[in-house]
């Protein structure tokens, strides 16, 4: 029988990549000369720092720029929240992955509203879905491609 797993993965070495590539680009900006910042990524959390605000939006920017030019979704990424430490404004972002118990029970039941002929299953951080034909697996995959989820999906595991 036909099924694939809907999965939210992120590749952490291209994250690494991106998150260096980034630091490259802050080297290079003439507007970042003589101005304590700094991009650190410590396991599955990203933490920037600035000495103003603007910088620190500035820092996101370019974080997505890199993140974007490595073809990694940008809502994976996902805003703890600022502190203030000493000079510098720091800003924590933490790496979603796996999808969690609610956002997959809206998957099942965005897919059971649309009664296709396929049945879904949630298994751990991850939801598989089942069904007799193709055909109707990759109707499911399009329309879950365009619904407004704000977690990135990804399709593996396809099984004829």
């Amino acid at each position: 029988m036909p099924s694939f797993d809907i999965v939210s993965e992120i590749d952490m070495h291209e994250v690494t990549n991106a998150v260096d590539q980034a630091k490259r680009e802050l080297g290079n900006r003439w507007d970042f000369k003589n101005v304590e910042s700094d991009i650190e990524l410590e396991g599955e959390r990203i933490t920037i720092s600035a000495e103003e605000e603007f910088q620190l939006e500035q820092l996101k920017d370019m974080l997505r720029m890199a993140f974007a030019k490595r073809n990694i979704d940008t809502r994976a990424l996902a805003e703890e929240g600022d502190s203030k430490a000493g000079k510098l404004v720091k800003q924590h972002f933490t790496l979603k992955q796996g999808i969690e118990t609610d956002k997959a029970k809206k998957i099942v039941k965005m897919i059971k509203d649309q009664k296709m002929k396929v049945q879904a299953s949630i298994q751990g951080d991850k939801v598989r879905v089942t069904g007799k034909k193709r055909d109707d697996l990759q109707v499911a995959i399009a329309m879950l491609k365009e619904a407004e989820l704000d977690i990135p999906l990804q399709f593996n595991n396809f099984r004829d």
